[in-house]
């Protein structure tokens, strides 16, 4: 197999020597049936050899991946391979306002196996009817996606400690071909005699119970956590691990769920576990670190080093209060550390896994936009200044050689830096072409399919208009962002016009096109331009929200500078759009809903972010409306499997 890469990008891969640096697009052979996204890397074909544009061909020195063993449930042929558990789906989507739909978990999922990881926790399935047919779909779907080198994904479905929950978890994940149900009971004195009101005694019975019952249904792959663990009683732990691997669990997962503990007390807590709970070398020990002292990714590497084989993360580390292990920190450190630095655990000490790094710009960038929790500029792998450099020392050492002041290069995680980088690349004004704005896309790390290219071209072409001194990458980014929330958008804006000031009052004409295709307006006051625009919105589309967050931000310098609105919504109370649904943290929330808009007119933004937003809840309370009545039919004819959500069991996170 061979592919065309420009000079520039085979140059900067060929430059390093060693597969962290640079690693193949994609080191396992791609799949025909896999949909394109709008953030898939450039590749997604074995590379043998490169050519370069002057057709000069040299061989490929980057190494292929390294082979992923074959999976068993609770064991690992090879000692030194790591499994990548995410959880973004799960954990991840418990952080405030980040509510995905069912099709962005899907596409969310489908690029999580693309990048290689070997756990997907696809949700919570008890939470709501909502999250169960999303887990289902992504069981039934991408858990039965074969790649050609044999790799599917585990479908991972979380349960608390008894049986409702179990067997809702089972009948989502029971469809793919690698099932696994996780399980949980809070073990530390703290949790036990405060929240749960249990003896260590009953937690155990409860434990074991729950195992047990995983088991009867056919689960062959069941994983169990103590919650906060890192504030337990080892001893108690010793106990309440030993009688779960008799009751057949094969993952035992340590959870540090309140961010507690310092690397080496994480590491040592994980050997104690290994040496000293019954059963150990039957089951594969896996680490849940929270990031609450900024230590979720040391503390997991610790456990690795201590012997964990299965590590529990997220893409961009979010998730509950200060978030998760970083998926993308935990990949590259084995990726460039995982040969000399772990020597002393069991196996040879040459860490490895087999998530392909490539990938990891294009699925960042995806769980930012559809979350709507953008990554700070200065986040390690994958943060907008990751791989910028504005000192003049620095600079100067880059042009020499970028080896001194980067230890991997962009183009090793997908992001392709591009001439433009070194300050040679085009300048994107009004007058340049489709090609010219797909190919610094591109380079950004945004492969777009062709309707979707369109639609930001159509956009650029609108905001290069009016500003002046063309288009900074930025402003590419923003308006890629602002078309994320416009597929199947069901209202839109196609007329506005505000009338402000210091002596008068702020007057605002909408109009919209509605589904029918019908276009309406109002006209509507305010306490500001903003607000106006708001309630003549509201009028037309015919909702009742609260707007819970809104955040405008210049996306570049200047009086022409692009703007970005970002807001979140949620529906009022008792209102036509009301809406709840339960985590596994808090129990009952009001779900919120994300929308981000881009403009030259700070108004235009605005409006389009919030309409955005509103798009995102009319889909939502459609597709529940529609489940209701789907419910209510089968109840009508005896059919229906459904379960009601369970408001007052104790609600709990690993």
């Amino acid at each position: 197999m061979k592919l065309i890469w420009s000079s520039t990008i085979a140059a900067a891969l060929m430059a390093s020597t060693t597969v962290a640096f640079a690693p193949s697009p994609n080191h396992r052979v791609g799949r025909s049936f896999v949909p394109k996204s709008k953030f898939t890397a450039t590749s997604t074909t074995t590379r043998k050899k490169i050519i370069l544009s002057e057709t000069v061909v040299v061989e490929d020195p980057l190494f292929t991946r390294k082979p992923r063993p074959e999976y068993i449930p609770g064991r690992i042929d090879d000692p030194d391979y790591v499994r990548i558990f995410d959880t973004t789906l799960r954990d991840g989507e418990q952080s405030p306002g980040a509510t995905l739909t069912s099709s962005e978990k899907l596409e969310i999922a489908r690029m999580l196996a693309k990048l290689g990881v070997d756990i997907i926790e696809a949700g919570f399935p008890i939470a709501s009817p909502d999250d169960f047919n999303a887990v289902k779909q992504i069981g039934d779907t991408v858990g039965n996606e074969v790649f050609e080198d044999g790799y599917v994904p585990v479908i991972c479905g979380l349960s608390r400690a008894n049986p409702k929950d179990i067997q809702r978890a089972w009948d989502a994940v029971k469809g793919a071909k690698r099932p696994r149900v996780h399980t949980f009971i809070a073990t530390s004195p703290i949790h036990m005699e405060t929240k749960l009101n249990k003896t260590p005694d009953q937690v155990v019975e409860i434990a074991v119970n729950a195992v047990e019952f995983a088991k009867s249904l056919g689960c062959e792959d069941i994983e169990f956590s103590p919650e906060d663990a890192g504030r337990s009683e080892p001893e108690f732990l010793y106990r309440i691990l030993s009688e779960v691997i008799k009751a057949g669990a094969t993952t035992l997962n340590i959870p540090d769920t309140t961010g507690w503990n310092m690397p080496w007390e994480f590491g040592g807590l994980i050997k104690s576990l290994r040496e000293n709970v019954e059963g150990a070398d039957k089951v594969v020990f896996s680490t849940h670190c929270q990031n609450d002292l900024g230590l979720a990714t040391a503390n997991s590497l610790a456990g690795a080093l201590n012997g964990a084989r299965q590590l529990e993360c997220t893409i961009n580390g979010i998730g509950e209060r200060a978030g998760n292990a970083s998926l993308e920190e935990i990949v590259m450190s084995l990726a460039l550390k995982g040969d000399t630095d772990f020597s002393g655990g069991p196996g040879t000490g040459k860490l490895h896994t087999a998530v392909n790094p490539v990938h990891i710009t294009p699925t960042s960038k995806m769980v930012s936009e559809y979350t709507g929790m953008m990554c700070q500029p200065h986040k390690a792998i994958v943060g907008a200044n990751a791989f910028q450099h504005e000192s003049g020392i620095h600079q100067d050492g880059m042009i020499k050689n970028k080896k001194t002041y980067e230890i991997m290069t962009p183009e090793s995680i997908g992001l392709m830096r591009g001439e433009s980088q070194s300050g040679a690349g085009i300048v994107l004004g009004k007058h340049s072409g489709r090609n010219a704005v797909g190919t610094r896309l591109r380079e950004l790390g945004y492969d777009l399919e062709q309707d979707k290219l369109n639609a930001v071209f159509t956009r650029f072409k609108e905001v290069a208009e009016r500003k002046k001194g063309g288009l900074e990458d930025e402003d590419l980014e923003a308006l890629v962002t602002d078309q994320a929330g416009s597929s199947n958008a069901l209202w839109e804006v196609t007329g506005l016009q505000v009338s402000t000031g210091m002596s008068g009052i702020p007057t605002a004409t909408v109009k919209m096109r509605g589904p029918d295709s019908v276009e309406r307006y109002i006209a509507t006051t305010g306490t500001g331009p903003v607000d106006a625009v708001y309630k003549a919105i509201d009028q037309i589309m015919g909702v009742q929200v609260d707007l819970e967050t809104y955040g405008l931000q210049s996306v570049s310098e200047g009086i022409q500078a692009l703007a970005t609105t970002r807001v979140s919504i949620s529906p009022k109370a008792h209102g036509p759009n009301d809406s709840s649904s339960m985590n596994a943290q808090t129990g009952m929330k009001d779900r919120k809903f994300s929308g981000a808009g881009s403009d030259t007119d700070i108004v235009v933004a605005s409006a389009r972010a919030y309409v955005s937003a509103l798009n995102k809840l009319l889909s939502w309370s459609m597709r529940r409306r529609h489940e209701q009545i789907e419910s209510e039919a089968n109840e009508g004819d005896g059919t229906s499997g459904a379960v009601p959500v369970d408001d007052t069991a104790e609600t709990v996170s690993v």
